[in-house]
């Protein structure tokens, strides 16, 4: 009998949390903001766009590659109180700078 092994799913697209930056995208300061892309390892030193450029909008190919690492920058839209919606213009603030993500900072 083989013993199977599960890795626990995570959900972060779509996930929900606070902006908890301070010197990048100060206009986001306190808001509550959606994940919707990770853009993978462009803090990275040596990091070039044209060259190592990797963008995951989904889950499961998000959870194949790896976790959120702080090497990465997280696209988010800000939720819109006044208008009881998310915005259609995105920002592209650092995954430490995200509430859920604090335990990068170390």
């Amino acid at each position: 009998m083989t013993k199977r092994t599960t890795t626990k799913f995570e959900t972060t697209i779509g996930k929900i949390t606070t902006f908890a930056g301070k010197d990048e995208h100060k206009y986001l300061k306190g808001y509550k903001v959606r994940i919707i892309g990770v853009i993978r390892n462009s803090l990275k030193p040596g990091y070039d766009c044209d060259r190592d450029y990797e963008y995951v909008d989904e889950n499961i190919i998000l959870n194949e590659r790896g976790p959120v690492t702080k090497w990465d920058r997280i696209e988010v839209q800000p939720w819109l109180e006044q208008e009881g919606r998310f915005s259609f213009v995105s920002s592209d603030p650092r995954a430490t700078d995200l509430a859920c993500f604090r335990n990068l900072r170390k």
